[in-house]
């Protein structure tokens, strides 16, 4: 019999090794279909920029609707309120050392009597007490020199009575003469002749003593009547240092050009002031004007008559509807640094307003002509993408860049082609600032 004999396992076959060139294969194909991928996610992404920048996911700024109807073509300049009639204030005249002690506010309101500027009056007040003691001395004096010519005329007026009665009595003795000796009838005539010359003397004295009486009383009394007009003067020039208004309106303080063109600042308390110099003004508000500066390239297109609204610094919100009265022919000098010339238009309210006060600076827009039935947008709705102007319209899936032709601009809205009215556009470049993001 053949003897058993153990199985022995044996183990699998090891498949053999690939050789180096399919390893290096495979590597490559590794790194290929990774460049795919990436080539395939980097066009995918691409593709979602180029639709963001075209469609935004959302819209988040303020939107306004493009609206169709007239347009109007304005020219906008800047100017000022100006007041077509006004009240000057003007400094007393003929009353040196004025200096403002007390203003009223400016633009404050008053009615005709109303004090507006008080000026310093110490000193006048001081020179009227001394120019009254002299005044008082000066009376003094006349009273003393009329009581003395008085008396004198009134003894030479006695004297003069005296001699008078000399006289009649050397006539009646004279008269006697038939009854006396001619020795005695001689001195009685001698005695009327002295009489005589007596009485003459004493009537050229009296003359003159009266009349030197009149000239010392009459200088006496020129004297007091000049010092009655220095107190007189003195009180007027007091009484002028309280300026009061002569009519109603508000107060607007001029410019004090005493230290220089570039230092002029309104008059306030404090200020030295020249007679008779204009320091204030009461505008009559009825009147209110816009005065504006217009562009050499603007003055062709104005005319008179032509609607207008102006819009004030103060009340950005209201649009005042006004009229244009003037516009001037020749320029004019700005006296601004630096100086420039320029035109100046003219225009008034329609209606008049409370608030309004000269000196506010705004905008005057003139209508020099009419699109009807124009597509208009605000100006901020229009943007600008490679050098041509494009609206944000806000769309299901956002907003969505539109080319437009710009048919004519106006400080608030511009006129476009290329869009239907009732749109919304963007007042904001959302996608600008997703595209920075």
């Amino acid at each position: 019999m053949t003897p058993d004999v153990a199985e022995v396992p044996v183990a699998a076959a090891e498949p053999p090794a690939p050789p180096a060139r399919s390893r290096l294969r495979a590597r490559w194909g590794g790194w290929l279909f990774a460049a795919l991928t990436t080539a395939a996610v980097a066009a995918i992404l691409f593709a979602t920029v180029r639709q963001t920048q075209s469609v935004s996911a959302k819209t988040t700024g303020p939107v306004a609707q493009a609206r169709k109807g007239d347009f109007l073509v304005i020219i906008s300049c800047r100017g000022d309120l100006v007041a077509g009639k006004s009240v000057l204030i003007a400094a007393p005249t003929r009353v040196p050392d004025l200096r403002i002690l007390w203003i009223a506010p400016q633009g404050n309101p008053v009615k005709p009597g109303d004090v507006i500027v008080r000026f310093d009056d110490a000193s006048a007040k001081r020179q009227l007490q001394e120019k009254e003691a002299a005044l008082r001395q000066a009376q003094a004096s006349l009273d003393q020199a009329s009581a003395e010519a008085l008396m004198t005329e009134e003894s030479g007026k006695l004297d003069l009575a005296t001699a008078q009665h000399a006289v009649e009595r050397a006539r009646l003795d004279v008269q006697r003469g038939e009854i006396v000796s001619a020795i005695q009838a001689e001195e009685f005539k001698l005695d009327l002749g002295l009489a005589g010359e007596k009485l003459l003397v004493q009537e050229a004295a009296n003359r003159l003593s009266h009349a030197s009486g009149e000239s010392k009383v009459a200088n006496l009394r020129s004297l007091r009547d000049k010092q009655q007009v220095e107190v007189d003067l003195t009180n007027k020039r007091i009484g002028q240092m309280v300026v009061k208004a002569p009519s109603e309106g508000v107060v607007t303080y001029l410019m004090n050009y005493s230290q220089g063109w570039v230092n002029a600042r309104p008059f306030k308390v404090g200020d030295n002031v020249w007679p008779g110099s204009a320091i204030a003004e009461i505008p009559d508000l009825t009147t209110l004007q816009m005065k504006a500066k217009v562009e050499e390239m603007d003055r062709s297109r104005l005319e008179t008559a032509q609607s207008a609204r102006i819009v004030l610094d103060p009340f950005p919100e209201k649009h005042f509807p006004g009229k244009v009265v003037q516009v001037s022919l020749l320029t004019e000098m700005n006296f601004e640094w630096p100086p420039t010339r320029n035109f100046r238009a003219f225009a008034t309210f329609d209606e008049a307003d409370p608030r309004l006060r000269p000196g506010m600076n705004g905008r005057l827009d003139v209508v020099v002509g009419r699109i009807p039935n124009a597509i208009s947008v605000p100006a901020k709705a229009v943007f600008t993408r490679n050098g041509q102007p494009v609206v944000l319209v806000r769309t299901e899936k956002g907003l969505k860049p539109v080319d437009v032709a710009v048919v004519a601009r106006n400080p608030d809205e511009v006129a476009v082609n290329g869009i239907q009215a009732g749109v919304e556009v963007a007042l904001t470049d959302d996608l600008a600032a997703e595209k920075k993001k």
